[in-house]
């Protein structure tokens, strides 16, 4: 297992996208941390916080093909998977590919579109493959859905059922700035401009050994035993309607093991399991408040 490999690509992603979202290392760090686990992020924040910058600078940093969907109500599930059309000149249907067929997708406002659509990109997600008029087509590798919404307004948004909050491997939430780097951003020039001037920093070839390889990083019976202890408490706790699924668990065990690989360990540590816990699970537990503050603070207690 090559753990410097992990730690200069985390420094390299890093630096590239700091270019873009000042001060968030934590945030992109774990942006990361979900892609080299097949995962998929939900980004959600007030408006103008950076959420579309970042997920648009980080699929710049990784290379591979990249596509932004702007969900709206009238959105329909072929503008998504794609459609079979008549070719008059060969006399046949032909398929067309819709902008899920990439190697990151962007669903920009997802709670915007109609629960239709956002079941369409369920299949995606989980099984990385699509179906259209009983066809079904494997989506090219590594393929990863970075969505965002946003908490505060519900007026024209169709909230995101259970079943598609649990195929999102974080929540994540960038939260403002400090007013020296509000500073730095606000006189400096478009930020636009900066992205389309972004290199990919990390290669195919190094993205599929990290994939491959993060699997060798140790779990000893007493970090994984915490682990447990903290899920089951999520079932157990009066607070919560419904605790973290067997799913939710597996993904906490795989952050584990990227977030001590990052940080150059062959093991991990339970300050590991603590950093990515309140992003892995908040958004899995159902609760009587509705705001995923208050989860994630008492993620954090337990």
């Amino acid at each position: 297992m090559n753990l410097e490999l992990f730690t200069k690509c985390r420094d390299r992603v890093i630096e590239n996208c700091s270019k873009v979202i000042v001060g968030k290392d934590d945030a992109i760090s774990l942006v990361l941390t979900c892609f080299l686990c097949s995962g998929h992020v939900l980004l959600e924040d007030v408006p103008g916080t950076g959420k579309t910058m970042l997920l648009r600078s980080f699929a710049k940093t990784i290379g591979g093909d990249f596509k932004r969907i702007q969900f709206t109500p009238d959105l329909l599930p072929s503008d998504l998977t794609g459609i079979q059309f008549y070719n008059q000149k060969s006399g046949e249907f032909q398929f067309r590919p819709g902008p899920l067929f990439s190697n990151i997708v962007l669903a920009d406002e997802i709670n915007r579109a109609t629960p239709r659509t956002q079941s369409s990109l369920l299949e995606a997600m989980e099984e990385h493959q699509i179906s259209v008029d009983g066809q079904t087509t494997r989506l090219e590798e590594p393929f990863m859905v970075m969505a965002t919404q946003n908490p505060l307004e519900s007026y024209g948004t169709f909230p995101l059922p259970e079943a598609q909050i649990d195929r999102f491997f974080m929540r994540l939430k960038l939260g403002y700035m400090t007013r020296e780097q509000e500073l730095s951003v606000i006189s400096r020039v478009s930020t636009v401009d900066i992205i389309d001037q972004l290199d990919c920093v990390i290669s195919k070839e190094e993205i599929e050994e990290l994939k491959r390889s993060y699997h060798e990083v140790k779990f000893s019976d007493d970090v994984a035993g915490y682990l447990m202890d903290i899920v089951q408490r999520t079932r157990t706790e009066s607070r919560f309607t419904a605790g973290v699924s067997t799913r939710g668990a597996i993904a906490l065990y795989k952050a584990s093991q990227v977030t001590a690989a990052l940080n150059g360990r062959d093991y991990v540590l339970p300050e590991d399991v603590r950093f990515v816990a309140p992003h892995v699970l908040a958004h899995r537990v159902a609760s009587a408040s509705t705001r995923s503050n208050d989860t994630e603070a008492y993620i954090r207690k337990i």
